[in-house]
């Protein structure tokens, strides 16, 4: 069934609290019965609102599991460690602890293979999960530039095309490790990811003639 687009609603304000209610019972529900036997239903029962509440502010399974899921990842942050490397640490040793908890694992699994016969439900992904996060990749780079880590991008579209880029490799390199090799993303392999994310990133560097260039 295709992903519909939340239609404009008016009437009483929404509740923090009950939203919150509802998508933890989302998650939970996640856990326990998994993406095909989930209903709004069960929801609404688990989150203690009625059914009409949760249709007022999402308009099927799809985007509320997506919302539920992407609320784990709103509790990243981008720690100031001192350098651009430790910063890279910390954040990813944070993304790969939330996808270690099984509910960030069956969401996200979840919704990622529902997703590749919906087009809605994957652009819903992209806006909510990976576009949301990429702050923390211009954060590091902005704090990375500042202390003279990184050269400037003057280009947008170049520093656009970067930021997806690392956030690609980073998010897709965690999710490979603990959702698909079932391998710990511990502190020895994500200080191997970052060392060679940095390599990459001296790289690009020296191609545009910023710090590290060898050359004449």
């Amino acid at each position: 069934m295709q992903s519909r687009t939340p239609a404009s609603r008016t009437g009483r304000p929404r509740s923090a609290e009950a939203d919150a209610a509802i998508l933890e019972a989302t998650r939970q529900a996640l856990v326990e019965l998994g993406w095909s036997k989930l209903t709004l239903g069960d929801v609404a029962t688990r989150a203690g609102v009625a059914k009409t509440t949760l249709y007022r502010r999402w308009a099927g399974k799809n985007e509320l599991v997506v919302d539920a899921v992407a609320e784990l990842f709103d509790e990243l942050e981008l720690p100031d460690r001192g350098s651009l490397a430790d910063d890279i640490e910390g954040v990813v040793l944070q993304f790969a602890t939330i996808l270690d908890r099984p509910e960030a694992k069956s969401g996200l699994m979840a919704a990622v293979a529902e997703s590749t016969r919906d087009e809605a439900l994957r652009e819903r992904i992209r806006a909510s999960i990976v576009d949301r996060q990429k702050r923390l990749v211009l954060e590091g780079r902005e704090r990375a530039q500042q202390r003279g880590e990184l050269p400037a991008q003057p280009d947008p579209c170049e520093a656009d095309r970067t930021a997806d880029l690392i956030f690609d490799l980073v998010a897709g390199s965690v999710v490979h490790r603990a959702l698909v090799s079932g391998k710990p993303a511990d502190e020895e392999w994500v200080r191997g990811l970052t060392r060679i994310l940095l390599l990459g990133l001296a790289g690009a560097a020296d191609d545009t003639g910023g710090p590290g260039e060898t050359g004449p």
